[in-house]
């Protein structure tokens, strides 16, 4: 039942305080009506018997104390329809891109739950991306979130729209033809130049036929970016497991809603946390990351890839450690290869997918994914030790086998992890280079990798034998 007063006590920031003469819902959603018509719509964020304060998506310019506050008895709901896809929607879920009204076949609460462990089946599944450091040495598992670690200045904006571009589920084993995939994309206080970008990009691409664009602008009020991410995630859930889609969320930039908490937490004087962040913000982050995953017996899944730019390229500030602790790994964006033209500039060494290994091997990528993975892993971990090394004694001063480790760790940026941002690699293609780099090294330097799998995959040329020796005695 909907309940109307006149009784606004004080406007704080992005906040409105009424006061009331009975409870009100937590989440509840609110109209507020200002003296020339204007109506704003606002969440219940905080009740008690006496007064409640809302938070208003709108902005709370030209709300005065003789507004006029409606109580409507339901929660914010997204309208939900497979007729989303392709679609441009607000921050607040309404329709931004002249097409027609949204006519839905369900609402649904944005308040959505995390995945009963109990009901969860284990990610195990991958998904290509067609990025070479990621699907080689970080694989994405359906179901898993990985956030993607950058900062102020790097081109991760390109690389979440390359992932959105080329992410998909490869054909499965056991069934025919390949499953539907999906892209929820949600940005959060973006500029408008980046949102024209991504946009172009979009429809430039084809991508947008396949996707849900949520778009919430630098300029929107910042309360709307605490909405923004659960339309998101309702959307996908909808999308996964009423319709049987492998979704994929993007969400840029994180840095940018927990902003947006702690501008709330301060309007609301509550007793700030680490650097002035709420002191529930792990909380609030893990009521969204852990959205993500599959159900048993279900054939969709949700997975994430949020993208957060850390607060002086420092990733023990609180929103990428707090980040870390929630997901299953993170892939850090590098500002020194950005700056030697690497694109995308990822560093593998930091980089870890908790779930890697449980989605890769035979029936799922290749046979040689782990083997190859750990033996590039390793040689390039030696390389940038060398380079450190170089700086002090020159590189005159190594053996042959040390220069041969330094030489890979050049082409491995260079050849491997440099693809640009327009280079779609499949799996094959992506072990393959690993393999042609890898064959820069003597056998018995392959240490990691199954004797079976070097005589079928090691690419052999004239010097080698001759480098095996030099080696060897070494």
């Amino acid at each position: 039942m909907q309940k109307e007063y006149e009784t606004i006590t004080e406007i704080s920031g992005p906040l409105v305080f009424a006061e009331v003469d009975e409870p009100v819902g937590y989440d509840e959603i609110v109209e507020i009506e200002t003296p020339n018509g204007e109506v704003r719509r606002g969440q219940v964020l905080e009740s008690t018997s006496e007064f409640v304060a809302i938070q208003v998506f709108e902005g709370t310019s030209g709300i005065d104390k003789n507004s006029s506050v409606r109580f409507l008895g339901e929660t914010l709901k997204m309208p939900l329809t497979e007729d989303l896809l392709g679609r441009v929607l607000s921050g607040s879920g309404e329709p931004i891109d002249d097409g027609p009204a949204i006519e839905p076949e369900e609402r649904r609460e944005i308040v959505g739950a995390a995945i009963n462990p109990t009901a969860r089946e284990y990610p195990e599944e991958f998904i290509q991306t067609g990025v070479s450091a990621i699907d080689g040495m970080n694989t994405l598992v359906r179901g898993q979130k990985l956030p993607i670690f950058s900062a102020s200045g790097l081109p991760h904006n390109e690389l979440a729209l390359q992932v959105a571009r080329q992410a998909t589920v490869p054909e499965d084993v056991e069934a025919e033809g390949e499953s539907e995939f999906a892209v929820i994309f949600g940005a959060m206080g973006i500029t408008q130049e980046e949102a024209n970008e991504f946009m172009d990009d979009f429809e430039r691409t084809g991508a947008l036929e396949r996707s849900v664009v949520f778009m919430n602008l630098a300029d929107d009020p910042a309360v709307e970016r605490t909405v923004t991410p659960r339309l998101a995630l309702t959307t996908a859930e909808y999308l996964a497991f009423d319709k049987g889609y492998h979704v994929l969320v993007i969400l840029t930039d994180m840095t940018n809603y927990c902003e947006a908490l702690r501008e709330i937490g301060a309007a609301r004087e509550e007793v700030p946390g680490r650097r002035g962040y709420p002191g529930y913000m792990y909380t609030d982050l893990a009521t969204l990351y852990e959205r993500a995953g599959r159900l048993e017996g279900v054939e969709g899944s949700v997975t994430q890839i949020p993208i957060l730019t850390m607060p002086g390229d420092d990733d023990t500030h609180p929103i990428p450690d707090l980040t870390g602790y929630i997901t299953e790994g993170q892939i850090y964006v590098d500002r020194d290869l950005n700056s030697q033209g690497i694109e995308p500039p990822i560093d593998v060494l930091p980089s870890l997918s908790r779930l890697m290994d449980d989605g890769i091997g035979e029936g799922l990528t290749r046979e040689d994914h782990s083997d190859v993975s750990d033996q590039m892993y390793a040689a390039y971990a030696e390389g940038e030790d060398l380079r450190d090394l170089v700086n002090i004694v020159g590189r005159e001063a190594l053996s042959e086998r040390d220069n041969l480790y330094l030489d890979f760790a050049d082409r491995f940026e260079e050849e491997f992890v440099q693809q640009g941002f327009r280079t779609n690699r499949d799996i094959d293609e992506t072990l393959d280079l690993g393999w042609d780099l890898l064959s820069m090294f003597p056998r018995p330097e392959l240490n990691r990798i199954d004797e079976e799998l070097i005589e079928k995959h090691y690419r052999e040329d004239e010097s080698q034998a001759e480098g095996e020796e030099e080696v060897a005695a070494d």
